[in-house]
């Protein structure tokens, strides 16, 4: 069985919504050390969803692909 790779969502500068190109993913809320727990978030057939921790909307925009956001800033990549 593969490992399923989640994507994760920082939002360090306190924006109100950050668009993605995903509708399953994991927020963070702000860089280590001030992060809040990693939540899993699933927009199933919607187009937003809220965090429950931070507050930040997620917005999804099929323009982006699945390793994009607007700001880029916002993807934690790793590596």
């Amino acid at each position: 069985m593969a490992a399923q790779v989640s994507v994760k969502f920082i939002n360090d500068t306190g924006l109100k919504e950050i668009r993605i190109g995903v509708r399953e993913f994991e927020c963070m809320g702000a860089s280590r050390p001030h992060d809040h727990p990693h939540i899993y978030l699933d927009m199933g057939q919607k187009s937003r969803i809220r965090c429950p921790y931070c507050g930040t909307l997620y917005v999804f925009d099929q323009t982006l692909k699945a390793h994009e956001a607007e700001p880029q800033a916002c993807l934690v990549t790793t590596g």
